[in-house]
């Protein structure tokens, strides 16, 4: 059986670019949430951080994940990712206890 996969992405921008951070998820976000494998795919504000977001993902299994790592527009996206990112995002893969 496979293994659900949930992850926080830890992401900071450059000063004055939020709104690019905030547009490059609205243009992916139709797309991935249609992907048969993802469960969530939610871009939040950290508080009190005009340049933190942290984007929570949940998929139905690894090779979900890696589907979705490999479409082309997600490849596009990380490649105009250092246009605005202050340095690249952390990931945490979360498990259950």
């Amino acid at each position: 059986m496979d293994k659900e996969i949930s992850q926080l992405i830890m992401i900071e921008v450059k000063p004055g670019h939020r709104d690019e951070q905030i547009k490059a998820y609205n243009e992916l976000v139709s797309q991935v949430l249609a992907e048969k494998g993802c469960l969530e795919y939610d871009l939040r504000a950290v508080d009190g951080s005009e340049n933190k977001f942290v984007l929570v993902e949940k998929w139905v299994s690894e090779q979900a994940l890696e589907f979705h790592d490999n479409t082309d527009y997600m490849k596009k996206a990380d490649s105009l990712n250092h246009l605005f990112r202050a340095k690249p995002a952390k990931v945490i893969r979360l498990t259950d206890l």
